[in-house]
């Protein structure tokens, strides 16, 4: 199994968990997660306090992440510039981050998702756990949404050009839904 291209899995329902080995060391994959300017070139920009109760706000402008590639489709044409809201949960620097995601920890309506760094001789394993999903159609974007931020991710890492955000996207959608099947719901 190549730990840079796997799926990521239902460990339970509502819950996705992905795996990517990543050239590190450590504080190099902690600074993408944290700081504004390097998460914008992989997943979102914008403001994050890095501490238990800490606000955060991941501003994604995914049809700006990548070069040469498609539009998105119709029906997430309105989200070319998205804000989701969060709290930080746990911050353990450089191995664990975790927020709500789409509001407050506390109110219960939002989901939340985790970022686990382990070192790996000269690599990272990084490990992100997305849960409290409350649908399949939400599981199925997440699932691919993750997929394709940290195929960025590591291709930035390595100094690759990659592929187009919605261009990737778009396909795993469809190969999320064979996957998962109706497993994913809440």
């Amino acid at each position: 199994m190549n730990i840079h291209t796997s799926y990521g899995v239902v460990t339970e329902p509502g819950t996705v968990r992905i795996e990517r080995l990543l050239p590190g060391p450590v504080e190099r994959i902690w600074s993408y997660l944290t700081d504004s300017e390097k998460r914008s070139t992989w997943l979102a920009g914008g403001p994050m306090e890095l501490r238990a109760g800490g606000k955060v706000e991941n501003v994604f402008r995914n049809s700006q992440l990548t070069r040469n590639d498609d539009p998105p489709p119709a029906h997430l044409a309105a989200f070319a510039e998205h804000r989701v809201p969060g709290e930080v949960i746990a911050c353990e620097p450089p191995h664990l981050l975790a927020y709500s995601w789409g509001g407050a920890a506390e109110a219960g309506e939002s989901s939340e998702v985790r970022f686990e760094l382990e070192p790996r001789n000269d690599k990272v394993l990084l490990t992100v756990t997305h849960r409290r999903l409350t649908d399949h159609g939400a599981m199925l974007n997440v699932a691919a949404g993750w997929h394709t931020h940290l195929g960025i991710l590591a291709d930035r890492l390595e100094g690759r050009e990659p592929d187009g955000f919605w261009r990737t996207h778009t396909r795993l959608v469809g190969e999320y839904a064979e996957r998962i099947g109706s497993a994913g719901g809440a």
